[in-house]
Parts: C-alpha cells; structure tokens; sequence
C-alpha cells in the first residue's frame, strides 16, 4: 500500500538486468559507449525523429533545467502553470540553470493552462522593454502535476500560441509514458508535430533505477546542451549504465507497458474510492494518479494499518473530527498490484 509516489518503487527486473549485463569488460565513458548509439537510434525511431539530438543525464531536475537553460536568456520568462512541477519542485533549478530566468505562472483547472490564459500571461510580459523580463518560452508539464494529461490538440493549441510569439516550447515529461497511454497518441503527436521543441523523457518514475533522455527537436542546439551539462557537473563518466537503463526500457515497448499498469491502477484505486460514502475526487484521474478527498477517520484507518501516501495539500492533520473530509494524492507505480488497491479501500471502507 505504497502510495506516496511513483519514484518509491523498485526497479523493473528488465532494467536491473540491463544494468547488471552492462557491467562487464570495458566501454567508453561520457556517452561513447557502444549502448548509447543503440539508444538514440530507438529514441528518433520512436519519435519518428531521425534528427532529433538524444542525450541523458539522472533526473528529472536536471533534464528539465538544462533544457529551459538552453531555450532561454537569463532574462528570460518561462511561462508555466501555477502548479509546474518546474515551480512546485525544482527549488529553483530552472532558474539557477539559466543563469536568472524568471518563472511566469499561469492558472489553468487541474494544473492545466489554456490558450487564453497563456496569451494573456505572454502579451503581458515585457511591457516596458529593458525594465522588464523578456518574453523567453513555455513549459508544459506532461502528465500534470495533479495526474492530468494534456491531449495533443492541447498540445498543439498552447504551442501556437507559442509559436505566435515566437517562443520555444519545453515539455516536462517526467510521467510522459503515462500521458501517452492515457491518450493513445503517438509520441511524435504528443511533442513535436504539436510544436514541442525540447522534451524531457522520464525513466526513473516509471521503472527505471535512475535515467531521463533529453530530446532536442531542433539539432542546434545540441552541442550547447552538451556544454552545459558537462559545466553542471552532470556527464555521467560510466555513462553506460544509463545507456543500459534506457535501452532496456524502450525494448519491446516495456515503458508503455509499465505505464500502462500504473495507470490501469489509479483507476482501479479511483473507481474504489468514489464508493466509498462521502467521497470525491479532487482532479479527473487521467494517468497514475489519484487526488481525492474522504473523511478523516478513514485516513486514521489507512495510516495505522501501513498505508503511505500524502494528504494534499500537506498541512492538514489528522487530528479533528472523523467525519470531515481530507483531501490526499495517492500515485500508482508499474507494481502497484490489484491486492495493494484492495487492502487500502478495505482500510478506508472500515
């Protein structure tokens, strides 16, 4: 009954199995190895991207700061939702990354901005020219920090309006195998046919031990990516056991695979919570995630008997009357099993 995130889980055995092969005799470092060419070749096959730049770094806060850094000015603006993860969890990577850039934030319903919503926020930037920051690019997180996901029609209507202003367009992709499941769109659909310049691909919440690619639609931008990944300290030296994660978690589709049961999950979890009386959910369940909202003394039951997951927002108690409601995020991972959904609602049910 581990709920509190999808980065708790283990490693797939796919992935550990590739790391263990990849440790024997000798390979290139820095992303010389002979894997990583097998890697960008899967990832421009998936993308049906052949020129599109691959690269790979650790986590998610770096794959998503490098990437910003490399599309905008220090005195830039990144337009992004109120709730981007880029805001809500980065402690200021993004803005640390690019030497200064500002974030912009945007409302949107269920940490999704609109085209409105975004046009307004852009036309209103930079008013007073050198007093101001400038206009600088957008960011969408895909699946949304409130378990949302972008269609690619979204997609596309958000970089439009980027595009409109001339704005390059970032997607945070940390759960972007979710949000592909979710919608049944293609890859490329869901990035750069849209207008995506920049995508950061996750691994590591989706059953990787610790790798996320760097897609860079636009091959110009390569080689300062490669700079400024190298000038934050973030090349791997035994970079094939990236190599190796990543490889293994495209072979034969295992990260549709493994998204697919995460999500499949959440909406077990999220059909079960609904019946419970009182209940509601907070955001639409669209991916692996569920926010949602039922009475204290359920809570009480869940932690005492091992449950892990978080109330939403953090600073309500568990303490107080029992038939009040309390709103919490639940996330699902490629092992969440049928059992651990059944032991929860059980426990929540009384």
């Amino acid at each position: 009954m581990f709920f509190a995130s999808d980065n708790t889980s283990a490693a797939a055995p796919e992935i550990m199995a590739a790391v263990a092969a990849a440790n024997t005799g000798y390979a290139m470092p820095y992303g010389n190895d002979p894997i990583m060419e097998q890697v960008r070749a899967r990832l421009r096959a998936v993308f049906e991207a052949p020129d599109a730049a691959v690269y790979l770094v650790a986590t998610g806060t770096t794959a998503n700061a490098l990437s910003c850094a490399i599309l905008t000015p220090p005195w830039g603006a990144i337009f992004c939702h109120r709730n981007a993860h880029i805001e809500e969890d980065e402690c200021g990577a993004p803005e640390f990354y690019t030497g200064g850039s500002k974030l912009v934030l945007v409302d949107g319903e269920h940490a999704k901005m609109t085209p409105e919503a975004l046009a307004q926020a852009i036309s209103f930037t930079g008013r007073s020219g050198v007093h101001n920051v400038q206009r600088g690019m957008v960011s969408l997180t895909n699946t949304t920090e409130h378990g949302t996901v972008y269609t690619p029609a979204e997609v596309v209507a958000l970089c439009d309006v980027a595009k409109a202003y001339g704005l390059p367009v970032h997607m945070d992709g940390a759960r972007f195998a979710n949000a592909i499941v979710a919608t049944g769109a293609s890859p490329a659909e869901m990035t750069w046919r849209a207008g995506v310049d920049v995508l950061s691909f996750g691994g590591t919440k989706n059953g990787c031990m610790g790798v996320e690619a760097v897609i860079i639609f636009d091959p110009a931008k390569a080689w300062e990516f490669e700079l400024r990944r190298k000038r934050g300290g973030h090349l791997f030296s035994k970079h094939r056991f990236l190599s190796a994660q990543m490889l293994a978690y495209l072979e034969g589709g295992l990260w549709l695979r493994l998204a697919a049961a995460a999500n499949a999950a959440a909406a077990r979890l999220s059909a079960g919570i609904l019946t419970v009386p009182g209940a509601a959910l907070v955001h639409p369940t669209e991916a692996n995630a569920v926010f949602a909202s039922f009475a204290r003394d359920g809570h009480r039951r869940a932690h005492a008997g091992g449950a892990a997951y978080y109330l939403w927002p953090f600073d309500q108690s568990l303490e107080g009357p029992g038939g009040a409601p309390l709103a919490a995020r639940l996330v699902c991972s490629w092992s969440t099993t049928e059992a651990d959904v059944e032991a929860f609602l059980n426990l929540i049910r009384g």
